[in-house]
């Protein structure tokens, strides 16, 4: 969803402050936005992340400017600047080590980046920004003698003011010389090292004191937050390339790679520094778009062949197939009309099956009509002598064109849950929901048009029906059970219960998911070091981690990323520790090994040698978007909100140990928030004012003798660099030496901090994580070997019943499951108004609500096969296999249609009840059946298919596959059953008495189309 991330750092201020001074302003600030459905932030340590989500239905630029809005409003203090965060959890599609010649330093590689690379990159339409990992930020450094500064009797306030001075170009207007104006301007800018260090502090008994006097000049480089590092080397630059929200992936990516291959072969580098990619998205899109390619392709193969099977016939399978070129095509063109793309799930989980459906009964029909086996041609209207063949096409075609319509609305009225949902999965499956409907409507415009013409053009006058030997003995087959079903109706429909029954007893026993993941082809792992690691001291342990994930054969080359980035959209600290690992295609690994055992082995193998260190397993985009939709780095989360960080800590404990009990739940850890080790220098007023000072000049002091102070900049051309100035490291070592830096009094005295400060040695908090105005701290946990719900559910019932909550706190389980539950509400009450709607479309067809029920009743029946397809291959129920589900309740409510109007056109024609139900039952055996088998083998590529790709399809084809096996018998079984039993009390035969004549007393002719829909009935279920 549109997602603005609000980022203000404010060096020095502890993740208390943060909260207090910016986090909570900032909120304010932007509360009440239209559109906004979540606030969430984390302040830490000198930065303040504020993350705001809006509904997915609104516009991201006007949501931008709202936001931007609100923040010109805001004033905040010590001059923080809130920005806006270029970051985008799906905006990551590029990364790239750059790398120098040997001697070339890590800050100049940086300056590279910063100054060069990165408005470079900017340039590419597409590319919003790029963010730089690891290397050394170029500054230029004072770093002050204290001893010789109070030798000299000078303050760090009059070294920072004669740096600022010192180091200005003014203008003063414009001289007339003759008939010119020439501008007037004063140069003082510093050129130079040799310039900052002749810059004039004071004077002293006539002689000037020169900064070189008191202090050394050098280039130096910022305190690091962060470093990136790849296998063997520890320390390298890394660029991140970010794009623009709503791009298309590819013709951006063609755009960078053009710009890294003229930065590579330009001037624009220096001689030996090159661009080396190390990820491309556009490796992951032709994967999965060959994976699609393949199951499609294969597919349309084996619909033809299907047709092909059952007809015996090449030009009507033909003429079948030529529907899905059309019905794509059309699809395609709405789709580029509207400006939508087509995408994994878009093309890929469409059944070409289910889209020919409508065809299949048309050429069906039209194919049994033309055939030479002694049939009476069907009469021509009344003075009309038309062709016989174009003739028997148009009956043949109006004879099911009523029920071709409905059940094609049918199909699309299934669909209204898809074009209903939100969230994540409502990004997912509506590009298709909006291609299985352009598809569906372009295939019903072919049906009518395209199929009737090219049998004009393709079929002769008569055809040959010789009914395949496929055909043959499946009607044999059929016909013999159907008696036999009809003869016991009452064991058929119990058995028919008890089988339904059976399923939805066992259905329980799927296991749920939210959505299956996108096999990425990569590894994102996360290690979690001790919460007070400093940065120096985490950097052997991620060597290390890196040559332990490096040592696996599946994998190709190990990039970590420690601590964050000097633009701070990684809001995180020097515990944190994330690595990206390519793999190796799936072919290329030893025979056995899968991506489950890869990361068992690298679980086992990283923490035994890492005792402490907590891992979490994931993929890069899978990543990036679980951290965005929860705020919380994990795949799922338990968030405890309340009020008191050491009472949220303790519970959060407490809540740990019990996620950890419970089988599937893996990587279990808590976000701690305290225990943040400060140096305390707490001004003593009332000892200050004995010397003259103010809270004001001792911290003063204390920002700039410590941690530095920014006095100006420095150009290089069009670059600049802070000029910072603090003491030497001798001075701000240790407690013992901060407690002895000196602070000038007005009278030119030197009190060291100790006498006006308390210096302590204190924890405190290192990250406050906040949502819509509340505290919270985060459990993060993944499930792996075991379904998402069933685990879920089982921890839940444990936190409840062991863990008291103190008052006024609770938890919201959040991430993967969150999702699936707010899924779950939606389908809720979405199915029940699209089975309503379903039933009102079959209700104005048949003019019946018994008829229109009876049709319904396909429906459970078909789901039994999907149920069971789940159950057979260990597949979890998930949004994916409920969108396969809703795709079933289509093809079956049609092929109910189909068996009850060819029944009424044949009983409003003269047939005797039971010689029409047989009749109906036979005649519609092939079509049903051909319909279902489309339908199934369809999607069987995509439900056998283990490409990259084929993940998120594979339960929804999985569910139809089995659906539309089952579909055939229990349909064609159980619907004539019900019919029998249902109709016939209201049959007019039975009512007035007539004898029904045996099934081979007459033939029939059902040529012409018949009215179903002003049948007589009686009560109100006529």
């Amino acid at each position: 969803p549109p997602i603005m991330e609000i980022l203000t750092q404010s060096p020095g201020q502890s993740a208390e402050e943060i909260e207090r001074y910016i986090t909570i302003p900032v909120e304010i600030a932007v509360a009440g936005l239209p559109g906004l459905q979540h606030v969430r932030s984390i302040s830490l340590y000198g930065l303040s992340s504020v993350k705001v989500e809006f509904a997915y239905d609104t516009d991201y630029y006007f949501d931008l400017q709202q936001v931007l809005n609100r923040l010109n409003t805001l004033t905040l203090p010590n001059n923080a600047q809130p920005v806006i965060s270029p970051e985008s959890a799906i905006g990551e599609v590029y990364r790239y080590q750059l790398v120098g010649p040997p001697g070339y330093s890590l800050r100049d590689l940086k300056t590279l980046q910063d100054w060069v690379l990165e408005r470079h990159f900017r340039t590419v339409p597409g590319v919003i920004d790029v963010v730089g990992w690891g290397g050394l930020t170029k500054e230029y450094h004072v770093e002050v003698d204290l001893n010789k500064l109070v030798a000299y009797h000078l303050t760090l306030p009059q070294v920072l003011a004669a740096l600022a001075n010192s180091n200005l170009n003014v203008g003063a207007r414009t001289l007339n010389i003759g008939q010119q104006a020439a501008n007037v301007r004063g140069l003082g800018l510093i050129r130079s090292l040799a310039d900052l260090n002749n810059i004039v502090l004071a004077e002293s008994g006539g002689t000037p004191v020169l900064l070189h006097d008191v202090a050394q000049a050098e280039v130096g480089s910022a305190q690091r937050l962060g470093t990136a590092g790849r296998d063997g080397d520890s320390d390298i630059v890394e660029g991140i390339v970010l794009m623009r929200r709503g791009e298309q992936t590819l013709e951006v990516l063609k755009r960078i790679e053009a710009e890294v291959d003229k930065l590579n072969h330009s001037e624009a580098l220096p001689a030996g520094v090159q661009i080396q990619p190390f990820y491309n998205r556009r490796d992951l899109i032709h994967v999965t778009t060959h994976t699609v390619l393949h199951n499609l392709v294969f597919g349309l193969l084996l619909i033809f062949g299907v047709q092909y099977l059952f007809l015996g016939d090449l030009r009507s399978a033909l003429i079948v197939s030529a529907t899905i070129p059309v019905a794509l095509f059309f699809s395609v063109i709405i789709l580029m009309l509207r400006g939508y793309s087509a995408n994994l799930l878009s093309v890929g989980a469409i059944d070409f099956g289910i889209i020919v459906d409508s065809t299949v009964i048309m050429v069906e029909n039209i194919f049994r009509h033309l055939r030479e086996d002694g049939h009476r041609e069907p009469r021509a209207p009344a003075g009309s002598t038309p062709d016989a063949k174009l003739h028997k096409i148009l009956v043949s075609a109006s004879a099911v064109d009523t029920a071709i319509f409905f059940s094609a609305a049918i199909i699309i009225a299934a669909f209204i849950p898809l074009f209903t949902m939100q969230g994540v999965e409502g990004q997912i499956f509506a590009p298709m929901a909006r291609t299985y409907g352009y598809a569906l409507i372009g295939a019903l415009l072919a049906t009518f048009t395209v199929s009737p013409v090219l049998s004009a053009f393709l079929l002769p006058e008569t055809v040959r029906d010789q009914e395949t030997l496929v055909v043959r003995k499946l009607k044999a087959a059929y016909l013999l059970l159907l008696r036999h079903a009809l003869e016991h109706r009452r064991v058929t429909t119990g058995a028919a219960v008890a089988l339904l029954v059976l399923t939805c007893a066992v259905a329980p026993r799927l296991g749920t998911e939210f959505l299956p993941k996108l096999e990425e082809g990569n590894l994102w792992i996360r290690a979690t070091l001790p919460p007070t690691i400093s940065l120096e001291a985490g950097e052997p342990y991620v060597a290390r981690l890196r040559e332990v994930i490096r040592s696996f054969p599946e994998v190709t080359t190990v990039i970590s990323q420690h601590g964050r980035p000097d633009d701070g959209t990684d809001p995180t600290g020097f515990f944190n520790v994330e690595f990206f690992a390519p793999l190796k295609p799936f072919e290329q690994w030893p025979r056995g090994m899968t991506k489950e055992k890869l990361i068992a082995q690298l679980q086992t193998a990283l923490q035994r040698q890492f005792l402490g260190i907590d891992f979490n397993f994931s993929q890069t985009i899978q990543d990036n978007v679980e951290e965005a939709v929860s705020g919380v780095k994990g795949e799922n989360s338990v968030k405890l909100f309340g009020a008191d960080l050491q009472m949220l800590s303790a519970t959060a404990r407490e809540i740990k140990s019990q996620l950890a009990a419970v089988r599937g739940i893996t990587d279990v850890g808590v976000f701690e928030e305290l225990g943040q080790p400060n140096v305390l220098l707490e001004v003593d007023r009332a000892r200050c004012a004995r010397y003259g000072l103010t809270a004001g000049d001792v911290n003063t002091v204390v920002r700039a003798a410590i941690g530095g102070q920014e006095a100006t900049d420095i150009f290089e051309g069009e670059r600049h660099f802070p000029l910072v100035v603090r003491l030497l490291p001798q001075y701000r070592q240790s407690l013992d030496a901060i407690k002895a830096i000196s602070v000038a009094t007005a009278d030119g005295a030197q009190v060291p901090l100790s006498e006006v400060c308390n210096v302590t040695l204190r924890s405190g908090a290192s990250y406050i994580y906040r949502e819509n105005n509340a505290r919270y701290i985060p459990i993060k946990f993944s499930v792996r070997g075991r379904d998402l719900g069933s685990a879920v559910a089982e921890a839940q019932a444990k936190v409840e019943r062991t863990v008291k909550l103190p008052p006024g706190y609770h938890l919201d389980w959040s991430g993967e499951f969150g999702e699936l539950q707010e899924a779950q509400a939606r389908l809720a009450y979405i199915l029940p108004l699209s089975i309503l709607l379903i039933i009102i479309l079959l209700y104005s067809m048949f003019n019946s609500l018994r008829d229109s029920l009876l049709v319904m009743v396909s429906i459970p029946f078909t789901l039994i096969g999907g149920i069971l397809a789940l159950l057979v291959t260990g597949t979890h129920f998930s949004v994916s296999a409920a969108v396969g589900f809703i795709s079933l309740f289509g093809v079956a409510v049609m092929a109910g249609i189909m068996l009850l109007s060819y029944y009424y056109q044949l009983r409003n024609s003269g047939s005797p009840r039971e010689a029409a139900l047989m009749q109906a039952a036979e005649v519609r055996m092939r079509p049903v059946v051909m319909m279902c088998l489309s339908a199934c083998i369809g999607l069987l590529p995509a439900a056998l298919s283990t490409g990259i790709g084929s993940e998120t399809q594979r339960p929804l084809a999985m569910v139809i596959v089995g659906g539309m096996l089952f579909a055939p018998v229990l349909i064609l079984l159980i619907v004539p059953v019900l019919i029998s039993f249902l109709l016939a009390r209201h049959d007019p035969d039975e009512r007035e008495g007539i004898e029904p004549a045996p099934l081979e007393a007459k033939a029939v002719d059902t040529d012409e189309p018949a009215d179903i829909s002003h049948r007589r009935s009686d009560g109100p279920w006529g």
